[in-house]
């Protein structure tokens, strides 16, 4: 927004300007840092990104920044990702992912030199079955190692190859799962919450435990604080 500094990513230092829009993926080696006392001010946000369960900037190779030329409509944006993101109800999420999805999308949109980097990405065929597998088994046992055996790799390269197609470790990716298939339980059906922690795999204190840390609600919570919204959209 102002001001002076630089950021370097991989073996190239960058000086950026007001009105510039930079973006630095992860598993490249960056820094910034200030060149004068006139020090830079900025906006700036972390997120994930995925493109069929790929990591999004490992598919596409996009320019390291654009010049913006409408800065205080980005700078707006800014503002209202960190409004929402500093907000707990269930809509200011959504609107974090819409002012997101928009500001890769013009990024996209404007470098005009995007190009498929399918160099960068493995061969992820059996990845497909084993995460068809997961979705099929939440209810069950699943490990590493008996994973690693239906993709036939060793366990140690398929965790690393599990974590490049999903950006998660196995174990990360399964508890998500049993989390996201939680939650459609509490909402769509009426069963206890403890009937739901057993059908997948839990016993009642771990599963509360769990959501509560995935989800940042006690199931019980979640379930009226969906019922209500739905209650209030519903009157309005």
């Amino acid at each position: 927004m102002e001001g002076e500094g630089f950021v370097r990513v991989n073996d190239k230092t960058y000086y950026p300007k007001p009105g510039e829009l930079y973006l630095l993926p992860s598993g490249t080696v960056q820094a910034y840092g200030t060149i004068s006392g006139n020090t830079f001010g900025k906006y700036w946000c972390h997120f994930t990104s995925k493109l069929n369960d790929s990591q999004l900037f490992d598919l596409i190779k996009t320019p390291v920044f654009l010049k913006t030329h409408n800065q205080e409509q980005l700078k707006s944006k800014f503002e209202q990702l960190i409004f929402y993101s500093e907000k707990e109800d269930i809509s200011s999420g959504f609107r974090v992912h819409a002012i997101l999805l928009d500001f890769i999308a013009e990024f996209i949109e404007k470098s005009g030199t995007v190009n498929l980097n399918t160099r960068t990405v493995p061969s992820y065929d059996k990845m497909d079955d084993i995460v068809q597998y997961i979705e099929e088994n939440l209810d069950a046992p699943l490990c590493v190692d008996d994973l690693a055996s239906i993709a036939n790799f060793h366990p140690n390269y398929f965790i690393s190859v599990f974590k490049k197609y999903t950006g998660l470790s196995p174990i990360q990716f399964i508890n998500r799962q049993r989390m996201e298939r939680a939650k459609h339980l509490l909402i769509t059906t009426d069963y206890s919450v403890s009937t739901i922690a057993e059908s997948l795999g839990f016993d009642l204190s771990y599963f509360s435990r769990m959501f509560r840390v995935h989800i940042g609600f006690s199931p019980t919570n979640y379930r009226d604080m969906v019922s209500m919204s739905a209650l209030s959209k519903y009157g309005e």
